[in-house]
């Protein structure tokens, strides 16, 4: 004979769905994010941040109790830029707020079933899959876009100027790869855990 659940406290609910709530702020705030860059990229002037090596701080030089001093990134506004590195630009900024949204949607979507006392369901899986691909590729892929985009956008600057940037640099952030591989385990374990429930509830 089936037991029927007792309800979930009050004060669960509520923190469970201040944190839904939270996560859809956040989607928000990353969608709103990512097309703002959209719109500036395709616009003119472009901004784009460049990194410098060897250029020293004129203000420093000499400074008491300072050893040395460099700038290691510059933004530099271009008039003219070819649309291949802006849609490469697009793709560093896209990548991750993608990668963001969908974490935050998996976050609403285990709060949401959490509060209906239904985490091991079978839509469970795939979503915690999905938001841990999306942050495996935004960690591996999106610095790669962005150090080829500022490879090509150094070509467009004046020989004179070009030295002091890194003709190809990638800056790769492991975390999103780590918190990528996270979730897949995650996953795993929602896996292992939706067919513990189907076969307990078989048994009853």
């Amino acid at each position: 004979m089936n037991s029927r659940s007792r309800g979930m406290p009050l004060a669960e609910a509520v923190t469970l769905g201040l944190v839904a709530t939270g996560a859809v702020s956040i989607a928000i705030a990353a969608l709103t994010g990512a097309v703002g860059r959209a719109i500036e990229i395709f616009s003119s002037p472009v901004a784009v941040s460049m990194p410098v090596h060897d250029a020293e701080v004129p203000a420093l030089a000499g400074a008491a109790g300072v050893a040395s001093a460099e700038f290691t990134e510059s933004t530099v506004s271009f008039e003219t830029l070819d649309a291949g590195v802006r849609w490469l630009l697009l793709g560093e900024t896209v990548l991750p707020a993608l990668a963001t949204i969908m974490v935050c949607m998996t976050l609403w979507w285990l709060g949401f079933s959490l509060i209906r006392q239904r985490a091991f369901r079978r839509s469970m899986v795939p979503v915690l899959a999905t938001a841990s691909l999306s942050l495996i590729v935004a960690g591996m892929i999106a610095p790669l876009l962005g150090g080829i985009a500022r490879a090509e956008a150094v070509k467009a600057l004046p020989e004179s100027a070009s030295d002091m940037f890194w003709t190809f640099l990638v800056r790769l952030d492991a975390s999103p790869i780590g918190w990528g591989i996270a979730l897949a385990l995650i996953a795993a374990a929602f896996e292992v855990g939706r067919r513990m429930q189907r076969d307990t509830e078989g048994l009853v």
